[in-house]
């Protein structure tokens, strides 16, 4: 009886009850208008609100429960006039005539609408990419850069604060690639906003210590196309650093998009070569200690002293091609094809002069030998991307929605590294004291299977449920060879020559709830993973043949809750648990040769790392345009990965014995314990006029390691800080003037420290022919030789064992002419996928 009481009564209130839904465009460019108030009203009492919701990023809004009878139906926008019409809702589903909003009058009186750069929402801050000026023309890691909590170092990697290891999203969908290559892909054109979230929930993978970054493109909905076409050209540097080749600076890509009733193409085009030149210092200087470059070789008791001088530069060259179909035949379904080809070209030089002394004893200084050499080293890495994905989403039509995502990737990773010891006056002299190089050939096939589902509950609140699946195949053959004068013939080396194949599945399942209730708006989600990880070694001769397994199950939840305390202030914290997986470069425990002092290895039994995370945000707007937020925010790391270095043993056949290499240490990928970051960020904007915005954000923290390495124990801790500051000027609706810099300040690692850096630039931009060609000038990395811009040193160090301090001298005053011609005003809704699995090795 019971049931049939409910059935009768869930019967009744479908029937009285309506869900209407419709869509709210600008009159002007008929282009849909997101976060627009749709609201109903009382006939009777026009002060009465029913109910009313926001519009989506499609413009279209969805309102559900709603009794039959007449309402009056009003929609509002900032800076546009207000709509009202009386509408009559007949129940069930019924779709009402599309809302058209004109401008006000006072928003009609500039030509140039500007909102402000960031905005918060309950789990991510929200930047605007067209606020940062000096990106204009430049690529992912040029925008994303002006983002407080993320720093550009000197080796032209990002981080968030303070970690390198975060996850790059491209339109919500994971990329989990190298995140700097993934954002130098894509160009700072066609980007719409940029999303930080630092503490995501249990729905988004949780690879990435420092979080997400969401690039968002920009979309069109309406038919048309849409084409772009973006150079860059770099003058002639001011300083040459002395190195053999001058560094070449140039561009270009496009983007076509072509939308018609149901059909969605796209197609793109890029290239760029990007050259830095530089020098890497490491000098002696027995009156200062902290200048000192030594290691110490207990055995012979002997102390070798190694100063160092020469060209660190960087040339690069990427080019691709991408293409994107996508087909909705109808409001509920949708369906994406998309295809990606690229080729990458990094080549590192390091050509140095080394002035070798060894002293014996040690302690006394008495000179025992010495050797001097010239080092000419070179690093080429190049990458081949060919990759396709298959995209579907069905939306019921309770508005639960269905997707499915499936990504296949091969990758071919190589590009050898030579390195030759020559005399110091080669080529006068040419005489060859050694000449060795290595291969890097390993191709990787890579697998990713998502299946989402999402379904309201109530108007306010929603569960969302999922699952995913990711392979990876990566096999690598490693070769070094040594040139035998005598023969003539390239012999192979043994002991540094490998085969290492990597393989690894996760299978991984999530539920999350989300709600919002009065003043609470809150989620809570737990996420299950399994890895299975399988890593074959084999060396030159066949004696190594091991396979290193290692699995783990685990949970990763994830919460966070927000109260609004009022319309313009509220509070708000997270926690999440994140993983960093280690990469097969970083597991492979044969030695590859990175410079003539190093050989690099990583550690076959390398774990994960396992990252908690706990914030608590205050966020404050104000009613002129102004915002500001301070998080304050608690970091844990398990098994810590740092590369530190060792001294470097060998067997000598002649002394029948294990020695120490006069100067060459180990560097090494190692579990060192554990870490944490107790910090707090400070941000906002800031605008001082109509004309003067200011975006500033500051993060300090104190770090701390805890552990061990090669038997030594290691306790160090810091307080570190950055700050980001974006101060642009409009001196007309179509000029502005930028300034931007970042400072990091000097940071400790493992064994040592890393000295401060910091980068300012100066960005002049100007829009011709209404608004459709864009032009910038960049002054980048201003120094003027009265700074030390885009230097930082790196010191590190083991008692008893060696003692190592280098200064990187990167390019200064680099200038680029950008420029930007859109053939028509519609937007750009290109949907281009990227590298998954090889950028994240390359």
């Amino acid at each position: 009886m019971k049931h049939c009481i409910a059935f009768f009564i869930g019967l009744f209130a479908f029937q009285i009850n309506a869900q209407i839904t419709g869509t709210v465009i600008d009159t002007e460019n008929n282009l849909p208008l997101e976060y627009a108030t749709v609201a109903l009203y009382n006939t009777s009492n026009t002060q009465s609100l029913v109910t009313g919701v926001i519009t989506n990023e499609n413009g279209v809004y969805f309102i559900k429960r709603v009794k039959k009878g007449n309402y009056i139906l009003e929609c509002d926008f900032l800076g546009y006039e207000t709509f009202k019409t009386e509408v009559n809702i007949l129940g069930g589903k019924q779709e009402l005539p599309l809302i058209k909003l004109a401008p006000s009058a006072a928003m009609l009186s500039e030509a140039v609408v500007r909102t402000n750069a960031v905005s918060q929402k309950i789990d991510k801050r929200i930047y605007e990419a067209k606020a940062f000026d000096n990106a204009s023309g430049g690529t992912g890691i040029d925008l994303v850069r002006n983002i407080p909590s993320v720093v550009l170092q000197a080796n032209g990697n990002l981080t968030v604060r303070g970690s390198d290891n975060f996850v790059v999203l491209i339109n919500g969908k994971p990329v989990q690639g190298d995140p700097n290559l993934i954002l130098k892909q894509i160009p700072a054109n066609a980007v719409k906003n940029v999303e930080l979230i630092t503490a995501p929930s249990a729905k988004y993978d949780p690879e990435g210590k420092g979080g997400l970054i969401n690039v968002i493109m920009e979309k069109r909905f309406l038919n048309g196309s849409y084409a772009q076409i973006n150079s860059m050209i770099g003058v002639p540097s001011v300083e040459d650093y002395d190195n053999k080749q001058a560094a070449q600076r140039y561009g270009a890509d496009g983007t076509f998009n072509y939308v018609k009733d149901q059909w969605n193409i796209s197609f793109g085009a890029s290239y760029q070569r990007y050259d830095k030149s530089g020098r890497r210092e490491g000098f002696h200087d027995p009156s200062r200690p902290e200048g000192d470059i030594f290691i110490i070789d207990p055995i012979d008791n002997e102390k070798t002293i190694f100063p160092s001088d020469g060209e660190r530069s960087f040339n690069e060259i990427n080019y691709s091609g991408k293409l994107n179909i996508g087909f909705a035949p109808d409001e509920n379904n949708d369906f994406n094809l998309g295809f990606y080809a690229g080729k990458r070209d990094k080549a590192r030089t390091a050509d140095i002069y080394y002035n070798n002394e060894t002293y014996q004893p040690a302690t006394n200084g008495i000179l025992v030998k010495r050797f001097d050499y010239y080092n000419e080293n070179l690093r080429i890495r190049r990458g081949d991307f060919v990759l396709g994905s298959f995209d579907y989403s069905h939306t019921f039509d309770d508005t639960s929605k269905l997707s499915s995502s499936f990504l296949y990737e091969y990758t071919l990773l190589g590009g050898p590294t030579t390195n030759r010891n020559l005399h110091t006056n080669y080529p006068n002299n040419p005489e060859v004291y050694q000449d060795e190089r290595n291969s890097n050939d390993n191709p990787l096939y890579g697998t990713r299977l998502n299946l989402d589902y999402e379904t309201p509950l109530d108007d306010n609140s929603k569960l969302e449920a999922g699952y995913q699946y990711r392979n990876l195949d990566h096999t690598g053959d490693f070769d070094y060879t040594r040139y035998n004068p005598d023969t003539g013939i390239w012999d192979v080396v043994p002991e540094f020559t490998s085969e290492v194949n990597l393989k690894r599945d996760i299978h991984s399942g999530y539920l999350t709830y989300t709600a919002k209730r009065n003043q609470w708006h809150y989620n809570a989600g737990v996420r299950l993973e399994h890895m299975n990880r399988d890593l074959d070694l084999e060396d030159a001769t066949g004696t190594v043949d091991t396979t290193y397994m290692y699995d783990y199950t685990k949970l990763f939840p994830s919460a966070y809750v927000e109260y609004s305390i009022d319309d313009s202030k509220s509070i708000k914290a997270a926690y999440s648990k994140r993983v960093n997986r280690t990469t097969t470069f970083k597991m492979n425990p044969f030695r590859e040769r990175e410079h003539s002092e190093t050989l690099e290895q990583g550690d076959a039994e390398l774990k994960p790392e396992f990252i908690d995370v706990l914030e608590l945000t205050y966020n404050k707007s104000y009613d002129n345009g102004n915002n500001l937020y301070a998080t304050a925010y608690f970091r844990h790391t398990e098994n810590v990965v740092n590369r530190v270095n060792r001294r470097y043993q060998y067997y000598d056949e002649t002394l029948n014995r294990q020695v120490y290499a006069d100067t060459i240490l180990d560097r090494v990928y190692s579990n060192v314990g554990k870490a944490k970051s107790v910090g707090l960020e400070l941000g906002g904007t800031f605008k001082i006029n109509d004309k003067w915005q200011n975006l500033i954000g500051t993060n300090v923290y104190h770090y701390t390691i805890d552990g061990s390495f090669n038997g030594n124990p290691i306790d160090t801790s810091n307080w570190q800080y950055s700050i980001d500051l974006n101060s642009t000027y409009n001196f007309t609706d179509f000029s502005a003037l930028e300034f931007n810099l970042s400072y990091l300040s000097e940071r400790i690692t493992a064994q040592g420290r890393d000295s401060q850096y910091y980068l300012p630039n100066l960005t002049y931009t100007h829009s011709f022919l209404d608004g459709r060609l864009n032009a910038s000038v960049q002054w980048k990395n201003m120094d003027m030789g009265l700074l030390n811009t885009n230097e930082q040193r790196i010191t590190t160090s083991s008692p008893g064992a060696f003692y190592t301090t280098t200064n990187y001298v990167y390019e200064v005053d680099i200038f680029l002419l950008n420029l930007s011609y859109t053939f028509n005003s519609n937007k750009n809704k290109s949907k281009f996928i990227q590298s998954e699995f090889g950028k994240r090795e390359f």
